[in-house]
């Protein structure tokens, strides 16, 4: 499920988003790198897409490319934290 990174709501989306696409809840644009899918924190650039331009407003519609609307940023989180949690466990043999 696709949610909005400003309003947290869940979003039916059935066809590619736009730039000037906005959150129907919040107004929000919806084109934008804290929707992402590519969106890394830790990354070069705050992006996994290496071929992709240097954005420096993350929440504002941008023109790039590479976008791909990002599932749910909770549900990337949990599947991290059990991805870690079992690298650890196989780690120490748990």
């Amino acid at each position: 499920m696709n949610t909005c990174h400003s309003c947290q709501h869940e979003l039916l989306i059935g066809k590619p988003v736009g730039r000037r696409d906005v959150c129907p809840f919040c107004s929000a644009d919806l084109h934008c790198c804290l929707n992402c899918m590519f969106y890394d924190t830790r990354a070069p650039k705050q992006c996994r897409e290496p071929m992709a331009d240097l954005v420096r407003e993350k929440g504002k519609a941008n023109f790039c490319d590479y976008f791909v609307f990002a599932e749910s940023r909770a549900d990337n989180v949990h599947r991290e934290v059990e991805q870690s949690r079992k690298a650890l466990d196989d780690l120490f043999k748990k």
